[in-house]
């Protein structure tokens, strides 16, 4: 049973970092892909990052591109979100998800690509 669990969320000031934290359990294969999604009230899911663990191959949303960075530890079965100069609209609580057999590309941050999804973690923007 693949579990996901999400940590590192809270409250920053416009302009702030913070770092999320996703850790893995119970996938039994090599080649998956981790995404982050993340949701705010009376808005769709979107799709913010995602990484391959093959190649660690990585894909942004536009909105993020130049602030956010994805990594991976494979030790530690744990994904990161870098989340730097953070803005109001970036508000929102944000879901690390999991797919076995799927490859991290520009096209691979919709919601129904993937099977597997953490419990999600509030990321607060506000001064």
């Amino acid at each position: 049973q693949v579990q996901l669990v999400e940590s590192g969320g809270g409250l920053v000031q416009p302009g702030g970092s913070l770092r999320l934290s996703c850790a893995a359990s119970g996938i039994t294969t090599d080649y998956y892909s981790t995404a982050w999604f993340r949701q705010s009230p009376g808005k769709e899911r979107e799709g913010v990052s995602c990484i391959s663990s093959s190649d660690d191959n990585t894909a942004y949303t536009d909105s993020v591109k130049g602030r956010f960075t994805i990594s991976r530890d494979n030790a530690k079965n744990t994904v990161y979100l870098q989340m730097d100069s953070l803005k109001p609209e970036d508000t929102a609580v944000y879901f690390c998800a999991a797919a076995e057999y799927f490859y991290c590309s520009d096209n691979g941050l919709l919601a129904y690509d993937y099977d597997h999804w953490g419990q999600g973690t509030q990321v607060a923007v506000s001064s």
